[in-house]
Formats: C-alpha cells, sequence, structure tokens
C-alpha cells in the first residue's frame, strides 16, 4: 500500500476512537447543562445558556471532524525496509550546520511536534518520504530551501 494523505497508524487510528469515545461519553454532561442553563428563564440575557450551547456546538462539530477522519482514514503499515514511509522513524543531519533530529513520520491526524511525530504532508515529510539511509534530499518550505541528509530508518 503507496503512503496516502489519508493514511494512519495503527496508534493514530486508535488515539482518534479513544477521542470519539471520550466526546461521546461527555455529551450526556453537556446536553444536561443545556438543558439546566435552559432552565434558568429569558434565553435572550442567560450568558450560561449561551455557553452551554456553544459548548455542545464544538463537540458535535468534533465528533463529526472525528468520525469523517476515521471513515476515510487507512490504517498503513510500515514494511521492514530502509525505505522512509508513515510510521517509520527517521533520523536526519540538516546540512548547513550538521545538527540532527529524530521524528516518527506520521500521517495528517496524528502530528504532534512535542513528541517528535511529522506529517508525511509537512516540508520535511514529504521530502523524506520514499527516500533511503545516506540520501540527501531538498527541502522545499515557504521561506526557504534546504538540504538534509538521511542517517538512519527504523520502523
Amino acid at each position: 500500500m503507496e503512503p496516502h494523505f489519508n493514511n494512519i497508524t495503527k496508534y493514530g487510528y486508535e488515539k482518534i476512537k479513544a477521542e470519539i469515545r471520550d466526546l461521546e461519553n461527555s455529551r450526556p454532561g453537556k446536553i444536561k447543562n443545556l438543558a439546566d442553563a435552559r432552565a434558568l428563564g429569558d434565553l435572550s440575557e442567560n450568558a450560561e445558556y449561551s455557553s452551554a450551547k456553544r459548548d455542545l456546538r464544538h463537540l458535535e462539530s468534533r465528533l463529526r471532524f472525528l468520525r469523517k477522519q476515521l471513515q476515510y482514514a487507512q490504517v498503513y503499515t510500515p514494511s521492514n525496509n530502509d525505505t522512509v514511509e508513515i510510521g517509520k522513524t527517521v533520523t536526519f543531519e540538516f546540512m548547513d550546520d550538521h545538527s540532527t533530529e529524530t521524528y516518527e513520520i506520521v500521517g495528517t491526524p496524528e502530528v504532534d511536534i512535542d513528541h517528535n511525530k511529522i506529517s508525511i504532508a509537512s516540508p520535511i515529510g514529504s521530502a523524506l518520504l520514499n527516500h533511503h539511509s545516506g540520501d540527501v534530499v531538498t527541502v522545499s518550505a515557504p521561506q526557504l530551501t534546504y538540504k538534509i541528509k538521511i542517517i538512519s530508518i527504523t520502523v
């Protein structure tokens, strides 16, 4: 299976499912908050009602978004080879200052820069995709272009 923007790792798929479960579990409480706020009287000047209604709308919107992601997502299992693809961790060196970074390449819904997970749609992710250890690739970012060398690729 060729990597595509709808592909995610098994971890990402499970993470989306868990968020959907959490939202579904919090939904009855949001509905109760809305009903309680409605019971307070005049809806035109009821800040609690407006807030509860907005919270429920945000929850419903997020649920729709996540369900669509799951509907179109395909769990991608990386192969055990020396090719950069979704689900693999890549260590690379910036050719200008020789600093190194390590990132896991993931599908767009899984991006978490704080945990070194970058998307295949990002400038670095798309430049690395389908390359091998030792390759030097050119990254075209919005403001600049630079080269990186792939040091290692692990599953």
